[in-house]
């Protein structure tokens, strides 16, 4: 599994992902309306967008087997 170190909720990072998912990088604010939505502050909004490319460059890159779900 990727190396993901955040204590978010399985909540929070659904709720942070759905937020990437509206508010895209041409959205002015972007990371305040990310924030709100998931109730967290811009840093650790921020801090977990690094952990999430972290782990999709590591898994982009063979080191780390996709997820098996079923």
């Amino acid at each position: 599994m990727a190396s993901n170190n955040s204590s978010w909720t399985a909540r929070q990072n659904k709720l942070f992902e759905e937020a990437l998912a509206l508010y895209d990088e041409h959205i002015p604010d972007r990371w305040q309306k990310v924030a709100r939505a998931v109730g967290s502050s811009v840093e650790e909004v921020k801090r977990q967008y690094e952990i999430l490319e972290k782990d999709v460059r590591e898994i982009e890159s063979g080191k780390v087997p996709f997820p098996n779900y079923r």
